[in-house]
């Protein structure tokens, strides 16, 4: 099993589709704990006419950042559908801020886990939270990601 930073790295080369859409960069993991923490820049093609992030892609941001502590916790090759999720917001993120999904593991089953995810500012004022039921099934064959360029 891959150290930490070994993860990290190679989950950075390949990013799922939808965290290379919304440019969410994923700067840590802790596997033992289960949690996760990605970064985003708020731009002008996520937002509503009031020029605040959009419900639905901070929904898919936290369900992103949730599922990969889910993943990262549990130790092998899974995919995490998800059962159901409830969202609450308390806060908008505006165009040109810096955002933070931060996901973590509430309890790691062998077929169903919990788990949650909230968007913080850079203050770390809470924004948003997502709280979520997923299924935890092995996954066999490549998978669909996203290469990120060589720098």
């Amino acid at each position: 099993m891959a150290d930490d930073a070994e993860l990290l790295e190679r989950m950075r080369a390949k990013r799922a589709p939808t965290q290379a859409l919304l440019g969410l960069e994923l700067e840590h993991l802790d596997s033992e704990a289960g949690k996760t923490r990605f970064r985003m820049l708020v731009t002008e093609q996520f937002c509503n006419p009031m020029g605040s992030l959009q419900g639905g892609i901070v929904t898919t941001a936290l369900d992103d950042a949730s599922a990969t502590a889910v993943i990262v916790k549990a130790g092998r090759r899974v995919g995490v559908p998800t059962i159901e999720f409830k969202v609450s917001f308390f806060g908008p993120a505006r165009v040109g801020q810096t955002v933070w999904f931060e996901g973590r593991v509430l309890k790691l089953g062998r077929t169903v886990s919990f788990a949650e995810a909230d968007m913080v500012d850079e203050k770390g004022k809470l924004l948003a939270r997502l709280t979520t039921s997923c299924m935890v099934v092995d996954v066999d064959g490549p998978g669909l990601f996203v290469e990120k360029a060589p720098a």
